[in-house]
């Protein structure tokens, strides 16, 4: 039977509409509620306790709208909380991580591969856990990289600094995949490519994550109706939805159509 529930996807900003996206390409009949915690942002300098408590809030809030599926659309989440949030709910719960780390395990031909992310991922081991011995992982984390794209910069001077000190230890241990670990970083992929140089193989989790998705609405029978008409989506910030919505519109493009954010309580 058909399932009109809406798919929700939480981020600490905008970074996780780089999954919306990939969900909206995917499966275009799927409505999505999305929610950028922008008050809070952001989530990667803070204690794992906070980012758990965070997370649980609007995982809830998701739940009490009738979701039918959570997308954990930020690393720092779900390596702080992923597990919580499953046991918590009766719905289906799907991360970023083991999607990127098998998209970059089929593009590596070294088998040395890189991993930036915010400080919380990083110190988690989450992502060498996810390796294991499959590959070789140098990891980096990139701090100031969140805040540069929440500001909608991806060009200045600054960045293009910051970028080569973060990813200059990447460069000299050889790798020739590099897991963008934040799903705010597909924004910053010209800059990433730039510095790391055309042979190394960037790879975002968005397009492994939607799959991921696809493959759970088919086998717990939560696809929507494909006749069911145009899909609804729905965009709620915790911070100001006017600057939101101007960074939002970058990230998910025009082919979203109109697009009106709104400030939510969780």
């Amino acid at each position: 039977m058909a399932d009109d529930r809406p798919i929700g996807v939480f981020d600490s900003g905008v970074g996780g509409l780089t999954v919306v996206r990939a969900i909206v390409d995917l499966l275009p009949s799927e409505a999505i509620l999305y929610v950028g915690d922008s008050a809070r942002f952001p989530y990667g300098p803070k204690p794992v306790e906070e980012i758990r408590r965070y997370a649980l809030e609007i995982a809830a809030y998701l739940v009490r709208r009738g979701v039918k599926l959570l997308v954990v659309a930020c690393n720092s989440i779900e390596v702080s909380a992923i597990g919580d949030i499953a046991q918590a709910h009766g719905v289906p719960v799907i991360g970023v991580i083991n999607p990127g780390v098998r998209a970059a395990l089929r593009a590596t031909r070294n088998g040395v591969i890189g991993v930036i992310g915010t400080q919380a991922t990083i110190a988690t081991g989450a992502y060498q856990r996810a390796v294991g011995s499959e590959a070789e992982l140098h990891t980096a984390a990139c701090p100031a990289f969140v805040e540069h794209v929440e500001r909608g910069d991806t060009t200045s001077e600054e960045l293009r600094r910051a970028a080569a000190t973060y990813l200059a230890p990447l460069k000299a241990a050889g790798v020739d995949t590099l897991i963008l670990g934040c799903t705010h970083y597909p924004l910053l992929s010209g800059l990433l490519q730039l510095e790391m140089g055309p042979g190394v193989v960037l790879v975002s989790s968005a397009e492994e994550t939607a799959k991921d998705v696809y493959a759970t609405l088919l086998r717990e029978g939560l696809a929507r109706d494909e006749d069911a008409g145009p899909p609804v989506h729905e965009f709620r910030c915790t911070g100001d939805p006017g600057r939101f919505q101007a960074l939002a519109s970058r990230f998910l493009g025009p082919e979203i159509g109109d697009l009106h954010v709104r400030r939510v309580e969780v």
